[in-house]
């Protein structure tokens, strides 16, 4: 059974006047433990697509499921990181890290003594008492993400963590949460603008459209290198540019239809 599954969905806004079309007929299936990365025009609606996985908002046709269930409210068993890291500045990294664990009313020493395991062992424990202002902004990154798995979702929906996140710093970042994810066994969805990205971090890759959406294309990426390269290492395989050249082509093909 899937952990995920978006049956024929399709989303649109409304006002007095008139109706928008955001997302038509989507239909996607995601397993437990796998990757998913989606890509397509600016403004296509992925960020509209985590939204309606999170629960946060729902379809106005067809259906999202969790773990076989109908949704229709947020769920905690998924944990949504947004493009800014959102951490306080009157809290230290610790306290941060806790938020999540606070505002569900888990055990506090239990939650702290996690958070402390956690820091430690993704390599932030000397940085707990530190304010989010004395840290680089990929350790503040790593920290927000830290605070998402802090609550044990079993679905990660990823909104573009690294856009803000000079290259460098993104293609350390891209191995340090592929690797934290995967080692954690956790179901993620990346949404991001960066075809290397998504093919570097994903098992599939899905091309949505231009407005109104939909997935055109679902690319499985495999690389003949096992276990699975990393995110930077998977840059330098052979099928690495046949699949950046085809997602580019029509990601390409759909903003220029667009246009027509």
């Amino acid at each position: 059974m899937p952990q995920i599954e978006l049956r024929n969905v399709s989303l649109s806004y409304f006002t007095l006047q008139s109706e928008t079309k955001a997302l038509r007929e989507i239909h996607l299936s995601v397993k437990d433990g796998e990757f998913i990365s989606l890509v397509g025009p600016s403004g296509c609606g992925k960020s509209t697509l985590l939204s309606l996985i999170s629960g946060m908002i729902r379809p106005t046709e067809g259906e999202v499921l969790l773990f076989g269930e109908a949704l229709n409210q947020a769920s905690n068993r998924v944990g949504y990181m947004l493009q800014h890291d959102y951490l306080f500045e009157w809290r230290d990294v610790l306290s941060n890290v806790m938020l999540g664990a606070e505002i569900r009313r888990m055990n506090i020493k239990q939650a702290r003594q996690k958070a402390l395991k956690l820091l430690d062992h993704y390599g932030l424990a000397e940085f707990a008492h530190y304010n989010p202002n004395q840290l680089s902004g990929g350790m503040r990154q790593r920290v927000a993400l830290i605070r998402t798995l802090m609550t044990d979702p079993d679905i990660l929906l990823l909104d573009e963590p690294f856009s803000a996140i000079d290259y460098q710093a993104r293609l350390t970042l891209q191995d340090e949460f592929s690797s934290i994810i995967r080692d954690q066994g956790k179901t993620a969805i990346l949404v991001t603008h960066d075809i290397s990205e998504a093919i570097a971090m994903a098992d599939r890759v899905c091309v949505m459209s231009a407005r109104p959406s939909t997935i055109t294309t679902v690319h499985e990426i495999l690389f003949a290198t096992t276990p699975r390269p990393s995110p930077l290492q998977a840059r330098q395989e052979t099928e690495y540019n046949s699949y950046f050249n085809n997602i580019w082509k029509e990601m390409k093909g759909s903003v220029s239809a667009d246009k027509d």
